[in-house]
């Protein structure tokens, strides 16, 4: 079982996207047969199956083995990840392309790199389980309060001249670095505000009031 999986078929992103199979696919972490998710879902054990087929046809649950019981055989099956991810890929013609905004101040290109991300790493994680092979990736997550706008700018403006020298000093794009198999690498580095919870939302409502 994947930790998370990337759906790129359309289909497979609507039927995934049903609530019953949604709830079918979470119960599904451990493997369980229709008659078990029958009893944790509270429907019959035959629109239990009906859903299980739709799932198992578009490739999002597996079978795991087969039990007889008397002239019947229960098929026990499990999800194929513990989280799902829908990829830009499912919706190719209207996908956002990064190279229409191409401006590292526009939050729309953040999200049209976000895309590109979701829809590589994706592509890439396939390609590595396929292969039994372990990805080479690396993230960065944190957060960083601001005293003020101008900081933030300045500190964008840093970041964006440290990676540039790293990416000048590391980079080698010559025609023997290519023929020996080096390996392209993409590099994304992003900054937003962190989302509001309910507690800061009323804080910050509180300090515009003091102001």
């Amino acid at each position: 079982m994947l930790d998370i999986e990337v759906i790129e078929d359309a289909a497979a992103a609507e039927a995934s996207l049903d609530p019953i199979r949604t709830r079918i696919l979470q119960e599904l972490a451990e493997p369980g047969s229709a008659t078990q998710l029958a009893a944790k879902v509270g429907l019959p054990r035959q629109k239990v199956n009906y859903h299980l087929k739709a799932l198992e046809r578009h490739g999002l649950v597996e079978l795991v083995e087969e039990r007889r019981k008397g002239n019947v055989t229960e098929r026990v099956l499990q999800a194929t990840a513990a989280s799902y991810l829908i990829s830009p890929v499912a919706l190719a013609s209207v996908a956002p392309d990064p190279q229409r905004f191409a401006d590292r101040f526009s939050a729309f290109w953040l999200l049209a790199l976000a895309s590109r991300t979701v829809q590589e790493m994706g592509k890439l994680i396939s390609g590595a389980a396929a292969a039994k092979k372990k990805l080479a990736s690396f993230a960065i997550d944190g957060e960083i309060t601001f005293r003020s706008a101008a900081e933030r700018a300045a500190f964008a403006e840093e970041l964006g001249v440290a990676v540039t020298r790293l990416v000048d000093k590391y980079h080698d794009g010559g025609a023997a670095a290519v023929a020996g198999g080096a390996r392209k690498h993409r590099l994304v580095v992003v900054l937003h505000p962190t989302l509001k919870t309910p507690s800061t939302e009323k804080t910050a409502e509180k300090e515009q009031g003091n102001d």
